[in-house]
């Protein structure tokens, strides 16, 4: 059997889908799956990311910070992808990464091949774009464009109950596994070391997230706390304005920006870290949304501070219940000082944290996710199989 993954992201580029994509390829291969994918290529002194999969790279447009992000970065990366799937020596099944525009090439492509794929709906696109102001005629071209990828699929799978009932209200059939997310086990797991007093938030920061927040409540913090930093590492769309947030407050000296790292680099930065801080802006459209960035940093046994609403915070209530995770807020700025103050007073100390990343470990691995996915995705190859031979 023959898979080929689709995605403009993968590892070692830094981000949660390219240490997934990568984890569904290590469970692809276990199954004996010869495993081919077609994605962007990284940025240079990256390295390679393959574990024994091949890696087709090509290259593409990039934003100011790097990432592949944006309608015309996006089409950089969906035309070259036409041809070069139309063309790829035959596969069983198509495993595809969004955009929706890159989905949708999947599909035509697909069609014309008969090939069937499955679709990773981690999100749904139209729903962040309309949140974002983006133009109303915007957003009704992506919202047309995700439901042909969407609707095209043999199959979906997607990381929370969320997501898939917010599939189903857009009127799409499409069968549906919630695999749920975890951490990548093998890079994010739990190494002894001293707690610092930094406050870690590591990944995308977009309006969406609303975590320009977390300025505001670390200034607030720091009126009876000195000497913390408030770090940020990854990528976002409001750095200029929270960069002008924090000197308005006057805490522009004790809050990092700092570019994404590989995930290697990461781990350490959540084992010194008194907590991970997460953010979900209230945005009613958008409630269903599940923060997976939370995953790591509990892998690395580093409590997590989540602020907004969702079934992020109803995980982290419920998985309290077992073990320390760290605690979810209001979205108010008192709210997160106040947890901020709890955790610098009462940080969890190294026995405590070492049960927390064998906890996450054992419950949420994505190493077991991606298991499931891969199962997905080798039952649609098999099924289409029997399908073309009635």
């Amino acid at each position: 059997m023959r898979v080929v993954i689709v995605s403009r992201i993968y590892r070692p580029e830094p981000a949660a889908a390219s240490l997934f994509l990568g984890c569904v390829a290590d469970a692809l291969r276990e199954q004996g799956v010869e495993v081919e994918v077609l994605t962007a290529k990284p940025l240079p002194g990256q390295g390679d990311g393959s574990r024994g999969e091949r890696i087709r790279t090509f290259p593409v447009m990039r934003d100011r910070s790097g990432y592949v992000r944006g309608y015309v970065q996006y089409m950089s990366f969906d035309v070259p992808l036409l041809f070069r799937l139309l063309f790829a020596r035959r596969p069983a099944v198509v495993f595809v990464e969004p955009p929706p525009t890159t989905g949708a090439v999947v599909r035509l492509v697909c069609a014309i091949r008969r090939i069937p794929y499955v679709y990773d709906a981690a999100d749904i696109w139209a729903d962040a774009a309309a949140y974002m102001q983006t133009s109303p005629l915007v957003v009704r071209v992506l919202r047309r464009v995700e439901r042909f990828a969407l609707r095209g699929a043999r199959a979906l799978v997607t990381i929370s109950q969320g997501v898939a009932d917010r599939v189903r209200s857009l009127g799409v059939r499409t069968p549906t596994t919630v695999s749920g997310f975890g951490a990548d086990t093998l890079i994010f797991r739990y190494v002894e070391a001293p707690t610092e007093p930094v406050f870690l938030y590591a990944g995308t920061y977009t309006e969406l997230h609303g975590a320009s927040i977390l300025i505001s409540a670390f200034a607030r913090f720091s009126e009876t706390h000195a000497g913390y930093r408030l770090r940020f590492i990854g990528n976002g769309t409001g750095q200029d304005e929270m960069r002008h947030q924090a000197r308005i407050l006057g805490v522009e000296h004790s809050v990092d920006f700092v570019s994404p790292i590989p995930a290697a680099e990461l781990q350490p930065e959540f084992a010194r870290a008194v907590a991970s801080l997460s953010t979900q802006f209230p945005e009613p459209g958008y409630r269903y949304a599940f923060t997976s960035k939370i995953y790591s940093s509990l892998a690395v046994g580093c409590p997590v501070i989540f602020a907004g609403p969702g079934p992020t915070g109803s995980f982290i209530d419920q998985a309290a219940e077992q073990i320390e995770v760290g605690c979810a807020v209001d979205y108010e700025i008192e709210a997160i000082a106040d947890a901020m103050r709890k955790a610098a007073d009462h940080p969890l100390p190294a026995e405590r944290r070492r049960a927390l990343a064998e906890w996450t470990a054992e419950h949420h691995s994505m190493s077991s996710v991606a298991a499931q996915v891969a199962g997905v995705i080798a039952d649609t190859a098999r099924d289409s199989g029997r399908d073309q031979r009635r």
